[in-house]
């Protein structure tokens, strides 16, 4: 790895430690690092009804805003979700957390 990446990778991690990261992780935690595709689903789904719901016509670009805002909304708390997952690895490897 070049030197700048490992220096990101090495930021990333200090500022995840400065925001508690070193805690064990929660039962919701514990369930969204599992399911990343189903957390961003989770979240997509009632953003994109909620922008429907405010749309006063069923044109087409209210249409394809909420389908793209709910997409990006989706993808957002799925690579969240990823993250977690890596956070939790990390856990797991330094021995903080046994993975129970």
């Amino acid at each position: 790895m070049a030197n700048w990446q490992r220096s990101l990778v090495d930021a990333f991690w200090a500022l995840d430690r400065a925001l508690g990261g070193q805690r064990r992780p929660t039962r919701t935690q514990k369930w969204v690092a599992r399911r990343p595709l189903g957390a961003g689903l989770c979240a997509a789904v009632p953003f994109t009804l909620f922008c429907l719901a405010l749309s006063d016509e069923q044109e087409s670009d209210d249409l394809l805003f909420a389908g793209f805002a709910g997409l990006a909304v989706g993808v957002v708390f799925g690579l969240t979700a990823v993250l977690e997952r890596l956070r939790q690895r990390r856990l797991k490897r330094l021995g903080i957390w046994d993975g129970a």
